[in-house]
């Protein structure tokens, strides 16, 4: 006896197609929400880490987001590993009101900005104005200080709990970490997951 749950060949192959093409426009839908967004990348004037910035920026820029990366100096930048980067604009003159989000790099050097207040008040700028403000590796350390983390569930490198749970982090161990408008992460391990996440909220 034939089961009479069984779809037809010809709906079944309309039913997957459907859902390919479902697919294909909601990844197309994405990728044109986030085209256009920009996005301003500040990493430190020396030993920022390489893959915290090249990594994420490469994600962002191939979902069609522009951005500029800013440091302490215009003086070409070097990173742990050795990358070469000539910064394009001072980080003091960043205008929060031109970009979609303010990303701070980690690295060794990224506590250049743990207690400067350009650097907070960058990160408060951003955030009073609903923009995403992400950090990786020890740079949540600045949002921390800067006041944004109070309350806020987060994730830095293991070396810095101390210091984002001081200011009032949730501190949370993940990967990466997103509460409401700000995105953490832990680590080099982390840049590729940290520039999706950054992506993802773009497009919301």
């Amino acid at each position: 006896m034939k089961n009479r749950f069984l779809m037809p060949k010809a709906i079944f192959a309309f039913f997957i197609l459907s859902n390919i093409v479902i697919v294909h426009v909601t990844g197309e839908s994405a990728m044109q929400s986030v085209k256009g967004k920009k996005a301003v990348m500040i990493i430190a004037s020396n030993n920022f880490r390489d893959e915290e910035l090249l990594k994420p920026k490469e994600v962002l820029e191939k979902n069609g987001v522009a951005v500029t990366v800013a440091s302490s100096s215009l003086k070409e930048a070097t990173g742990m590993l050795g990358a070469k980067v000539k910064p394009d604009i001072l980080f003091s003159d960043i205008n929060v009101a031109d970009y979609d989000t303010v990303i701070f790099v980690g690295g060794s050097g990224a506590n250049e900005y743990w207690d400067n207040p350009t650097a907070h008040k960058i990160a408060n700028d951003a955030n009073n104005a609903k923009k995403i403000v992400g950090a990786i590796c020890i740079a949540p350390v600045t949002l921390a200080k800067a006041g944004l983390l109070k309350n806020k569930k987060a994730t830095t490198y293991s070396s810095t709990t101390n210091d984002i749970k001081s200011s009032g982090a949730k501190y949370t161990g993940a990967e990466v970490e997103r509460d409401g408008n700000i995105i953490t992460a832990s680590g080099p391990a982390a840049a590729q997951k940290f520039g999706e996440a950054i992506v993802k909220a773009l497009g919301l």
